[in-house]
């Protein structure tokens, strides 16, 4: 006996799972903004309970304009994340991904939207993390990367090429389909 699993329950599941992931990245990005809030307006002394324990204390000593940079940074990132899973639970929610005509103007479209999210992730983690090495040089005790969600920026330069190059035969496809549409 041979299960099938269809392109549409597929894509069910991964709108659910977009979902969970959107929602938890809100979250994220909202906490992160108020805590960096309640830092600045309230009670310096919140750096160290930072969200996720992350321990700014040292940086906050050292300059606040200094972590008005760094969490600028976090909180840029955190939010073009949650965008990203936005347009991917918008476009399964709208169902604009037809698998009878898959090249259409909508899904390129959306994928250029994605790369530049992901180009704008890349810039301001990669950013970021620069930033933070040069205040480890001068003697500032820092989270790690990971945990400030700053590293992989390669990879998020590396996925908007792809997803350049992708838009690109989207395009052709599209201008195929075309084609093929006019001369039926």
């Amino acid at each position: 006996m041979e299960i099938k699993i269809s392109t549409n329950q597929i894509l069910a599941v991964l709108h659910v799972l977009s979902w969970i992931i959107f929602l938890g990245l809100c979250f994220e990005a909202g906490a992160l903004m108020v805590n960096a809030v309640m830092t600045l307006t309230l009670d310096p002394t919140e750096t160290k309970h930072l969200w996720m324990l992350i321990d700014f204390s040292d940086l906050y000593n050292y300059g606040s304009q200094h972590y008005v940079v760094i969490m600028s940074q976090i909180i840029i990132v955190a939010v073009l994340k949650a965008l990203m899973f936005y347009l991917i639970v918008k476009i399964l929610y709208e169902k604009k991904l037809d698998m009878a005509q898959p090249f259409n103007p909508a899904l390129r479209r959306f994928i250029l939207l994605v790369s530049y999210l992901a180009l704008g992730i890349g810039f301001f983690s990669g950013w970021g993390a620069e930033y933070s090495k040069g205040l480890v040089q001068q003697g500032v005790v820092m989270p790690s990367l990971d945990d400030m969600h700053l590293d992989g920026s390669d990879v998020w330069l590396f996925i908007w090429i792809i997803l350049l190059i992708i838009a690109q035969i989207f395009k052709r496809g599209i201008e195929i389909q075309s084609e093929n549409d006019l001369t039926i």
